[in-house]
């Protein structure tokens, strides 16, 4: 017998969705297309802007519980996160976790169509993303977070990251999950890495039914909206074994550095060694015959005083230092041309790095747990990218980079000061997986640093613009630019530091960081900050760095009941 299909998710825009999943007669919508906000940024580059921005907020109730669904419209911008958007989704979640804090528990459901940042308004979307990141982290230990990625274009780029911190995913077959797209991955590494229309061999890598046979998701349904519905109740009743994926660092770290490489990995094999569960034996690292002085290394030895990392992992540099009496841990990710990943040996946040960010900074977790004082930790930032690789997205890459984040959220909320040091290049997933979960974010005024979701070639390709065009679109909006005075502009920052040489420091340039790190440590502790929320309240912010986002975060406010 033939099963007809009556009410598609998939073949639905976002807005449907979002009232199709919730009782009939008991949703609204919040932050509407009649309230008329969309983004402030597109048309001036000559793009007709949405009055929702492509992201559908509505509240309402599932099976008489109180619920909020969070739907991401693909069709507008590819589901791109800017400003406004990653502002409605991230001030959503803020305002569950409130309600949540007084006794009041709301469920959260995200619906997933994303190519991840919007290009038009980069640095805008990072922010975002970091926030939302946030929010689910602090979130899930009131409620569930429930991730649903139906298709047609799936979850990519950092909002995959933030799928991968969600307590459960649902999928169909037809939806996708992947740090890179195909594309990307075939314009940064090429066709050999990956052909990125080679449809089948995408799909039995990040197709829905590739991730569930890997282990990495937790419900496959066929697309009916009655099949979605009863997979997030059995999430919400417990019939769902919630599986902490990014809190399972042994056994995904042990099976990354006993990977070999001589041969294409191919999926079926992936998804058999993914589904295991069984930690592999300690495998360990050789040490790299060349050691590449990069800026990040040549600050990090400034630091710890040249004292020797305890990481498992050359290209993940880790050690304990006191930094003017304050005891501290120092983490930077460094090149390694040794990598058996072939597609991280030049700095790139990877599979090992991601895993090995999250243990060391887990380690100082657990290891100061009673500490009245909890240590210090300092992200020192240069770092190129995420990985572009096919082994990459096979093994779950947006996982990897999703446990950094995990590990450095939960440090700052269970008291940890993190003040993270962005000394050269700082970007995409790499920064939001390394550094941009810190209480404060200070940069060196250099022409070595730079902030931003992706290289100038891939932006001007997927934004079908030249490099002149994009340059000039930065002029107007600072956003787009890749230069940390334009990333200042944004509000984010808590110093940026004059006069400090970034590539060949010395020891006066040391002094310099170390006390702005420790300016921003004192800080920290005279607010009792562990959340993110400084980045809205400084006066560059306020100014018109972050005008959109906190006016949405108002707007929310007020229209919630």
């Amino acid at each position: 017998m033939v099963k007809v299909m009556t009410n598609s998710l998939v073949e639905s825009f976002a807005r449907e969705r979002a009232f199709q999943l919730l009782d009939q007669g008991s949703a609204y919508e919040i932050l509407g297309p009649f309230d008329r906000f969309g983004s402030p940024h597109l048309e001036k580059q000559n793009i007709v802007p949405q009055f929702d921005d492509g992201m559908i907020i509505v509240k309402g109730k599932l099976n008489g519980n109180d619920a909020v669904v969070i739907s991401i419209e693909g069709k507008f911008q590819g589901g791109g996160i800017g400003e406004v958007s990653g502002a409605k989704f991230a001030g959503t979640l803020e305002k569950v976790l409130k309600e949540c804090k007084k006794g009041n528990r709301i469920y959260p459901i995200i619906i997933y169509d994303t190519g991840g940042v919007r290009l038009q308004e980069a640095n805008y979307g990072l922010l975002s993303i970091a926030e939302i990141s946030a929010a689910i982290v602090e979130l899930r230990k009131y409620v569930p977070v429930v991730g649903i990625i139906p298709g047609k274009i799936g979850s990519f780029g950092g909002m995959s990251l933030t799928a991968g911190l969600c307590s459960a995913l649902i999928m169909t077959r037809e939806g996708r999950l992947g740090m890179n797209g195909p594309e990307v991955i075939q314009q940064e590494a090429g066709i050999r890495e990956l052909d990125s229309k080679n449809n089948p061999l995408i799909w039995k890598m990040i197709g829905g039914a590739a991730r569930k046979e890997a282990g990495l998701i937790d419900i496959l349904v066929e697309d009916d909206v009655q099949n979605f519905k009863e997979a997030i109740l059995s999430v919400w009743n417990g019939e769902i074994e919630l599986k902490n994926r990014t809190k399972q660092i042994d056994y995904y770290l042990s099976l990354y550095k006993s990977c070999t490489l001589e041969e294409r990995i191919l999926p079926e094999v992936a998804r058999e060694l993914l589904a295991a569960g069984t930690e592999r034996q300690n495998t360990e690292l050789p040490v790299p015959t060349e050691v590449v002085q990069s800026t990040g290394r040549k600050w990090f030895d400034l630091l710890t005083d040249g004292k020797p990392s305890i990481s498992e992992v050359p290209s993940v540099l880790v050690a304990d230092t006191a930094i003017n009496g304050i005891k501290a841990r120092v983490i930077a990710v460094v090149p390694n041309p040794e990598s058996i990943y072939y597609r991280a040996r030049k700095g790139e946040v990877g599979l090992l790095e991601g895993w090995t960010i999250a243990k060391y900074v887990q380690q100082a977790i657990d290891e100061d747990c009673d500490a009245a004082e909890k240590r210090l930790i300092i992200p020192i930032v240069d770092v190129p990218s995420q990985a572009f690789g096919y082994h990459e997205e096979l093994l779950g890459l947006y996982l990897a980079c999703s446990a950094a984040i995990d590990a450095y959220a939960t440090a700052r909320l269970a008291g940890h000061p993190i003040v993270t040091a962005i000394v050269g290049n700082a970007i995409s997933g790499a920064f939001l997986s390394h550094g941009m979960q810190g209480n404060r974010l200070i940069a060196l005024n250099d022409d070595g640093v730079n902030v931003h979701v992706m290289s100038k070639k891939s932006a001007a390709i997927i934004t079908m613009r030249s490099i002149e065009e994009l340059d000039e679109a930065a002029k107007e909006v600072p956003a787009m630019a890749y230069d940390i005075q334009s990333f200042q502009k944004l509000g984010a920052l808590y110093q940026l530091l004059d006069g400090v040489n970034g590539k060949n420091p010395n020891d006066d340039d040391k002094k310099v960081l170390m006390d702005a790190i420790i300016d921003a440590y004192h800080d920290i502790q005279k607010h009792n900050d562990r959340d993110l929320s400084c980045r809205l309240t400084s006066e560059i912010a306020k100014n018109g760095g972050r005008a959109a986002s906190i006016k949405v975060r108002e707007m929310i406010e007020a229209q919630w009941n």
